[in-house]
């Protein structure tokens, strides 16, 4: 099974051009932020409740294990080596570029998408990472089209995936051709709606929250961990 933050790094990606859809401050953030969802949607990390040992709010580790993905694995350590707990923000802020070219190493290495290097103007270096082989991405594609579109119920990743989309305003993007306001509002529902538990839906708001934070807000004034 692929990562939330393959998925959505590949809905982020322009089928044609290979350049991203979001700015170069959203994308690592909401790729941190994929990953730290999946953690707590497998029952690794969630924000802390108020009474208990780490302070309400930041990310208590609830199982002794480590994941099978390195990528999840290392995010743990991470989060468990820091000495004293974090708030999720400050978690994006700390893995964000290295999570970014994690990811991006993983969707090249499956075959998806090709790293191109050129310069702008003869001068100014740039990457894009044009398609070469577009079938999970379609499948994906496909679910999102009809939780979006159709307004068929989600599953738990899939509307962890639309939650995503929906914190950087992208939902709409990956579906250009259809209503974009209708798009943006059904993102929202799900991105509110109750399809995980109690615990889950409380690292969801966080972490999406903590996104929307990380980008507007530069790293300078994220909240001290």
């Amino acid at each position: 099974m692929t990562l939330i933050a393959e998925d959505l790094l590949l809905l982020l990606l322009d089928d044609e051009s290979g350049t991203p859809l979001v700015d170069g401050t959203k994308l690592p953030r909401v790729l941190a932020g994929a990953v730290l969802l999946e953690l707590a949607l497998d029952g690794y990390v969630t924000p802390a409740e108020a009474g208990e040992d780490v302070k309400k709010g930041r990310l208590a580790v609830r199982l002794d294990g480590t994941p099978d993905d390195p990528i999840l694995a290392r995010t743990l350590d991470v989060i468990r080596d820091a000495g004293r707990p974090m708030k999720p923000e400050t978690v994006i802020e700390k893995l964000d570029a290295e999570l970014r070219i994690a990811v991006f190493e993983r969707v090249i290495g499956r075959g998806w998408v090709r790293e191109s290097r050129r310069k702008v103007l003869g001068i100014f270096p740039t990457k894009t990472w044009p398609p070469v082989d577009e079938s999970h991405e379609r499948a994906v594609r496909d679910q999102l089209s009809g939780v979006l579109i159709e307004g068929l119920d989600p599953g738990p990743r899939t509307a962890a995936l639309v939650s995503l989309l929906s914190a950087v305003d992208a939902a709409a993007k990956s579906f250009p051709d259809a209503d974009r306001k209708a798009i943006r509002k059904r993102a929202k529902d799900i991105a509110d709606g109750e399809w995980a538990g109690a615990a889950v839906r409380k690292a969801v708001d966080a972490i999406n929250t903590a996104v929307m934070v990380a980008v507007i807000v530069p790293a300078a004034m994220i909240g001290s961990s």
